[in-house]
């Protein structure tokens, strides 16, 4: 197969490749209890009669479109049609505040924007007035009339049946488009719009979060996607009889391309389920072949097992960890050599397998090729006890501007600890400093309204500055060392800014400094140093004395003032930015004990190599 040129075309040849097989199934989703499925004549139908309905409610080519929802198969809906007019969707986190939305769509002057439920309604309609370019909030789920009035007249809005109406409902939309003509020539009107849409033309916004904390919208074109997704059908083996199981945000990049345009591209039916939580009931019932994941899955596996185990007896205890120690040793011989393993070594193993392996794959549903890993450093122990047990994990590496693999291990050439090689139309080099560059057809456009950040991103030779220290090894696999940007990515692929939350958290008067924790955790922690004329005065407004100043740092008094100024402080947070837990310090950081730099910047490798116990307890005390 020849890869589209743009999205839409992909859409339209995927779409006439499956035609008049209802039987197979492009996108499914759970709901009360039931799967609703939709077939390629069924999802094309659907987005036809969206993207005239968008159409008729002023939407022309260049219009931003936000998108706020969950995974479901009405996001897929909107992305298409949206693309297929020519216009820009930008995709957000469900999770973001009200006043996170408002400056991001703010910034990108949206003209509408389709929501999900009346909770993201209405945070919507409570920032409205700080978004003055929009047009119309289109909803997904079905509201009532009465509900409707009286949540939009609690926000000021008129919603006005015989005039242009704020809000209107996402099946209306669809209805408006389907009145348009017969289906003949709704389908020649769509078909022309979706190939005036050129390779350059702008495909969407995405925005991640920036140094600043003000996020950056990156601007991706069609042919930043369509290249990315043609280079990793190169590197994967993935056909029309796959099964995805998408549970990753469709707003991330990396889900967008790898989990919802790269499946959909191979024919291949993707289950859409929208949290982690529950990933775990529908791995067993969908059967996946193939799943797209962050690090934090393959964490939570590995827990689940271990806490199954511990709840066993002795007997299945032993049997387990016999079985692991033969697995790690077979693994080795098969996965690092260029050999087999040894005649005893294969022979234990398949006792092991028998024994304990495949039980735990069967609740993966026992149909799995490999999973995909992105969006966050994978930890090489983690990855190992899933190779012992026969869960293969690719690794990859990419970000948001460069639409977003980078490189990835190879089914049947992976390496634990690397990121795999290049894609095949990217190049990788590293610089004098150690700084990763990259350079290809998927590298973004630039960010939006910030020419100057741009430039400072992308070279005048085209080469992509990433912000990550790296190195090849002898073969040719890739090695992320270090980080350059101070940004932390969590277990879940969440990019977070740590220098606007720690302002926040130093606003107590009882914290003097502040250093956020996360990355490649599964959340946020953070190291309180306590100001001491602060709490000292504190002590003293509370009639508490103690016999040392380590002692009131360690008090619980003084940790439960702290932590009620945490909760307050971070209210606006989302909820993966948060501090669930902190650590008080008596000793400040300063440029003697060579935790700050001569520019009073915290040199954050040294104080988690000085704080390693103490952060550590943080992420396994219950």
């Amino acid at each position: 197969m020849v890869m589209s040129s743009t999205i839409p075309r992909m859409f339209l040849e995927v779409c006439s490749r499956f035609s008049g097989k209802p039987e197979k199934i492009a996108y499914a989703k759970k709901s009360d209890g039931k799967w609703t499925t939709f077939s390629h004549d069924e999802l094309r139908d659907e987005v036809e009669c969206l993207a005239l309905g968008l159409l008729q409610l002023g939407i022309v080519p260049g219009e931003r479109i936000g998108i706020v929802s969950e995974n479901r198969t009405e996001w897929a809906i909107a992305d298409f049609a949206i693309t297929a007019l020519g216009a820009v969707d930008v995709p957000i986190f469900a999770s973001l505040t009200p006043e996170q939305e408002a400056w991001i769509f703010h910034d990108c002057q949206i003209h509408s924007v389709i929501v999900s439920t009346e909770l993201q309604l209405r945070k919507i309609l409570q920032v409205r007035e700080q978004i003055p370019s929009l047009n119309t909030i289109i909803i997904i789920n079905q509201i009532d009339d009465v509900t409707l009035n009286e949540i939009t007249s609690r926000y000021g809005v008129v919603n006005n049946p015989d005039a242009r109406r704020l809000v209107i409902g996402f099946r209306e939309v669809v209805n408006l488009g389907r009145m348009v003509s017969d289906k003949h020539a709704r389908r020649e009107k769509f078909q022309t719009m979706a190939e005036r849409v050129r390779p350059e033309d702008l495909l969407t916004l995405i925005y991640t979060s920036g140094t600043t904390g003000h996020p950056k919208g990156v601007m991706l074109t069609h042919k930043n996607l369509t290249s990315n997704i043609s280079a990793a059908v190169d590197a994967f083996d993935i056909t029309d009889n796959d099964v995805f199981l998408s549970y990753l945000p469709m707003c991330h990049s990396y889900e967008r391309m790898s989990g919802y345009y790269l499946a959909f591209y191979c024919g291949s039916t993707t289950y859409m389920v929208d949290s982690i939580e529950s990933v775990a009931e529908y791995m067993h019932e969908v059967r996946p072949t193939i799943m797209t994941s962050v690090p934090r899955l393959f964490e939570r596996i590995q827990a689940r097992v271990l806490r199954a185990i511990e709840k066993d007896s002795a007997l299945k205890r032993k049997i387990f960890q016999w079985s692991m120690d033969v697995g790690s040793k077979y693994y080795d011989q098969t996965r690092t050599r260029e050999k087999a393993a040894d005649a005893l070594t294969n022979i234990q193993y398949r006792l092991a397998d028998k024994l304990v392996f495949s039980k735990v794959r069967a609740r993966t549903g026992g149909r799995l090729r490999f999973f995909i890993s992105g969006g966050a450093a994978l930890n090489f122990e983690v990855a190992k006890f899933l190779g012992v047990i026969g869960l293969k994990v690719l690794e990859g590496y990419g970000l948001t501007e460069t639409s977003p693999v980078l490189s990835i291990n190879r089914d049947g050439d992976e390496e634990l600890g690397t990121v795999g090689k290049p894609l095949s139309n990217v190049e990788i080099k590293i610089a004098s400093d150690g700084e990763i560059l990259a350079r290809g057809p998927n590298v973004m456009k630039g960010y939006w309204n910030m020419p100057e950040e741009t430039a400072n991103t992308i070279d005048r030779d085209g080469w992509m500055h990433t912000g990550d220290v790296g190195e090849f090894n002898e073969r040719g696999n890739l090695k992320i060392t270090d980080r350059k940007k101070n940004i932390l990515i969590t277990s879940g692929g969440k990019n977070i800014a740590p220098q606007p939350i720690e302002a926040l958290l130093v606003q107590s008067p009882l914290v003097e400094q502040a250093v956020l924790l996360g990355d490649k955790r599964e959340f946020c922690t953070a190291l309180l140093v306590v100001d001491k004329e602060g709490a000292n005065a504190w002590a003293s407004a509370m009639s508490i004395t103690f016999g040392s100043w380590e002692q009131l740092v360690q008090s619980e008094e003084l940790h439960s003032a702290i932590d009620a100024d945490v909760r307050r402080l971070q209210q606006g947070l989302s909820k993966y930015e948060k501090v669930r837990r902190f650590s008080l310090l008596a000793e400040p950081f300063t440029v003697e004990n060579g935790m700050l730099t001569p520019t009073l910047k915290v040199r954050r490798n040294a104080v988690s190599k000085q704080y390693a116990d103490l952060i550590n307890e943080m992420y396994t005390t219950a």
